[in-house]
Order: C-alpha cells, then sequence, then structure tokens
C-alpha cells in the first residue's frame, strides 16, 4: 500500500508539471508542504519526489530542495551555426519539403514533421456557426471577389488586435493576404528582384527559403542565437560586406527554434536597417502563442519610416484550412496591393467574413489562453521525452512560445537517414538541412508538438529515440 501511495503522489505531482502548474525551473513546495497537500506522511513525500528525480522529472538541489528539470542545454551552450563566410547562396534541396508536405497528408502517418496546429485543439465549431451566418447573412457578397486590401470588417479587427503588438494602425494600413506565405512571398516581391541578397536567420523556416527561391533570389544566413534571433552586430557586420536589400525575420517565437527577441534587439534590428535603407519582413505568425500569456511587440512597434513589411496570419491559432493572412506593408503598401491582385485577385471572401465575425464575438482571446497552456505542456511532455529516450548529449530548445522544438543530435547523426527510418516506423519528422540554404544541420531535426493525441506521440518519442542509437 505504501510503495502504491508514493507512486500515486508522484503522479499528481507530474500531472501537475505537464498542465504547467509548474514550469522548467520552479521549485516545488517543501517536503513538509507536499505531505500537507496530498494528506501523507513525510517520508511518503520524500519518497514520491525521490521517483520524480529517478524519472527525470525534477532535480534536488543541496538545501534548496526540488526543482523541476530543464531540458539538457542551456540557449548559450548552444553551438552558433556556420558564419557567413560563404557568402549569399542560391536555394538548394527545397524539393524535400514536398516529400514533408505528402506525409502531411498520410493518415498512416504521425505529423511531427509539419508544423500544424491537431484539428482537435482547435475552436471549429464557433468557427462552423461564423461561417454558417456569413452564407445566410452575406450571401450576394461571398459569391463574389473580396479584391484587395480584402474586406473592411476583417481589417478592422486586425488592426484592433496588433495594437496589443504595439503597432498603433490604421485598417487601411492592412492588405489581407492568402496566408502568411503569400504575405512573405509579396512582400519580397515588392521590395527586391531576382539575384538580390535577402538576409536571413539560420535556422529559418523552409517557406522563407522557398519564396526566396521562387524568385531567383540569393540568401545570406545569418547565425541566430536560440535565446534571442539574430544579434544586431552580426546583421552590422553582414551589411557591411554584402549588398543586402531585405531582411527576413522571425523575432518572436520563431521558426525552428522558438526564440524571443528582446525589445532592446528589436529596436536595434529596425534602427538599423532603417538607417542602411534596407526594408525588414517580419514574420510574426507565432507572436500570439507566447507561453507567459504576454504577447511580445512586434519589431513593426519601432517602425518609424514604414519599411517594416509585418506578416502574419490565423493558420497557426485557428487552423491552416483558412488561408487567411496579412501584411501591414508600410510604405510598400500600393506595390504590394498591386501584387496581391495580380497574383490571385482576391482573398476567399467567406472566410474573411467568417473571421471578422468570430473576431467581433470575443472569444479568440479565451481560445489562446486555453491554446498557449496546451502548447506548452505538450512542448514540455515532448522535450522531456526527448531526454529520456534519446542519446546522451541530444540537445533540445527551449521554446519561449509556439508549438516546435529544435533538436540537435549528437556528433555523426544524420537526420535525413533518420527520416527515412522514421517513415517506416510510421512517423513524419522535418531533417535539418530543410531550414538551411544550403542544407546545414544535418543532424538537427524539428520536432511539431501541436498533435492533441499526448500518449501516440510518448510512443512515437521513444521509437524514434531507439532509432537514433541505432541508426541516427
Amino acid at each position: 500500500m505504501g510503495k502504491w501511495l508514493y507512486e500515486d503522489v508522484a503522479g499528481q505531482i507530474a500531472q501537475q508539471i505537464e498542465d504547467s502548474v509548474y514550469s522548467p525551473g520552479d521549485r516545488l513546495p517543501g517536503i513538509r508542504k507536499l505531505s500537507q497537500q496530498f494528506g501523507v506522511s513525510l517520508a511518503t513525500a520524500v519518497e514520491a519526489c525521490q521517483l520524480l528525480e529517478d524519472r527525470g522529472i525534477i532535480r534536488a538541489r543541496p538545501r534548496s530542495g526540488f526543482y523541476v528539470q530543464e531540458p539538457d542545454a542551456a540557449p548559450v551552450e548552444w553551438r552558433k551555426p556556420e558564419s557567413t563566410e560563404d557568402g549569399p547562396t542560391l536555394v538548394t534541396g527545397q524539393a524535400r519539403v514536398l516529400e514533408l508536405i505528402r506525409q502531411y497528408g498520410d493518415p498512416a502517418l504521425l505529423p511531427l514533421g509539419t508544423a500544424v496546429p491537431d484539428p482537435e485543439l482547435l475552436p471549429l465549431t464557433a468557427l462552423d456557426r461564423c461561417i454558417g451566418h456569413a452564407r445566410r447573412v452575406h450571401r450576394n457578397r461571398v459569391a463574389g471577389y473580396d479584391f484587395p486590401p480584402g474586406d473592411e470588417s476583417l481589417r478592422v479587427q486586425i488592426a484592433r488586435r496588433m495594437a496589443d503588438a504595439g503597432c498603433h494602425i490604421s485598417p487601411d494600413d492592412v492588405v489581407i493576404t492568402s496566408g502568411c506565405q503569400e504575405a512573405i512571398s509579396l512582400s519580397l516581391r515588392a521590395v527586391a528582384n531576382p539575384g538580390d541578397v535577402i538576409a536571413i536567420e539560420s535556422p529559418t523556416f523552409y517557406g522563407i527559403l522557398q519564396a526566396i527561391e521562387s524568385q531567383g533570389m540569393r540568401a545570406l544566413e545569418l547565425p541566430t542565437e536560440p535565446g534571442g534571433g539574430i544579434h544586431p552586430e552580426t546583421l552590422e557586420s553582414a551589411i557591411e560586406r554584402w549588398p543586402i536589400q531585405a531582411c527576413v525575420a522571425m523575432p518572436n517565437y520563431g521558426n525552428p527554434l522558438g526564440h524571443l527577441a528582446s525589445n532592446e534587439r528589436k529596436e536595434a534590428t529596425v534602427r538599423l536597417l532603417a538607417d542602411n535603407g534596407i526594408p525588414l519582413i517580419e514574420d510574426d505568425i507565432y507572436g500570439e502563442l507566447g507561453f507567459s500569456g504576454d504577447r511580445p511587440w512586434a519589431a513593426k512597434a519601432w517602425d518609424t519610416d514604414g519599411g517594416v513589411l509585418y506578416c502574419s496570419s490565423f493558420s497557426k491559432t485557428l487552423g491552416t484550412g483558412m488561408r487567411i493572412g496579412w501584411a501591414v506593408p508600410g510604405r510598400f503598401r500600393d506595390q504590394l496591393t498591386y501584387l496581391k491582385y495580380a497574383t490571385n485577385q482576391a482573398a476567399p471572401t467567406l472566410q474573411t467574413l467568417a473571421l471578422a465575425r468570430f473576431l467581433d464575438q470575443g472569444g479568440y482571446d479565451r481560445y489562446l489562453r486555453r491554446i498557449r497552456r496546451i502548447y506548452q505542456r505538450q512542448v514540455n511532455r515532448v522535450a522531456r521525452g526527448i531526454q529520456e529516450h534519446f542519446p546522451r548529449g541530444t540537445r533540445v530548445s527551449r521554446p519561449r512560445g509556439g508549438f516546435v522544438l529544435w533538436v540537435e543530435l549528437p556528433e555523426h547523426a544524420n537526420t535525413l537517414n533518420l527520416q527515412q527510418h522514421a517513415l517506416e516506423e510510421g512517423i513524419s519528422i522535418a531533417p535539418g538541412p530543410l531550414f538551411s540554404s544550403t542544407e546545414r544541420f544535418q543532424r538537427y531535426l524539428r520536432v511539431n508538438c501541436g498533435v492533441a493525441d499526448a500518449d501516440r506521440v510518448d510512443a512515437a518519442i521513444a521509437r524514434l529515440g531507439r532509432l537514433t542509437r541505432k541508426r541516427g
């Protein structure tokens, strides 16, 4: 009975950690307090904590107590990516992304590769009601085009929300797009031409690389710190050396690192680029998914000359199928509006009207509070699983928001090979070379933590760990 009791207490504490009652690095209540909370003896409380320590969930500090275990590697310990000595390059190897996308559509595969939120986590019932309302009330409008800059009611809602990101804009500043990817592509076309040099974070989201590749532009990878993105000094050095035409960055919970740049770094970056006449294309698609609950300011908040082209969408919060994004392109508004029309004429009318109503009803913030907690819990759970099952020397990112993890495997690992073995086990992963213009990061991978079935994910992480030890 005693053994069952301390295991039960340990399980309840582990569940509290899973539910983010206690986050990595937090101190647990003292032994006496735990015994009172769970109505058990001091000895049982001690045994429960020792069991959690044995499992790697908590750790003891002499004369201090028990603390929730943190990922193995602190961001400052990570080795930086290769320098910019190679200079700007044409993007290569992105055909592999199409393989990853095809894998997402295979129901036999667990989608740990694509960064797509699980439909089970989305407010689909509420969205369905809004879609039905749009069909009934705006029947004639739904049958027609929603020409650029897009539906005014949605642009009003977006302008209101962007105030939380420190951006006080007019609805007239907003251009509705078919997702964030299109906003980025249009922004690149508005500010640069084929052959131009585009500075990017390294590693970076492969969609940004594809946008650069499709325009015939060249990418200049800049080392990105897991704790805060590109350092302004790194950017300044690159500007002095290379003819940079534009910069693309994700300062808020960047994909794949999950980093969050400080306000000071955002401001310094915006000013540095403005002083050199270089536009900044800001991808803020994860900006509303921070674990702290506080919405960080966008770099756009420090834009005083219209040189920041802000891009985002509802794909990571309300589902990829909506295909509604937007740009706030500053002084490039007219160019981007024209390019939007020339590319596909209009945004999907039904979705824009439905989203405008959904945002106006006021349930979006309540939903965001819930989904942030879920993503934080799942990110922590997957990180612990990687610590438990992957080889010694594996390092895991510490994202401040979003729902992906960036994993560094020990020397000589090859995640392109691991991807093929994982597919045989029914698991899709995103190998590191996809996040580089020149296929760097051979021993890195990105893991999607936005899958609702936690038990299935746990089992998949254990299988990946075995594969990594055996063949990685």
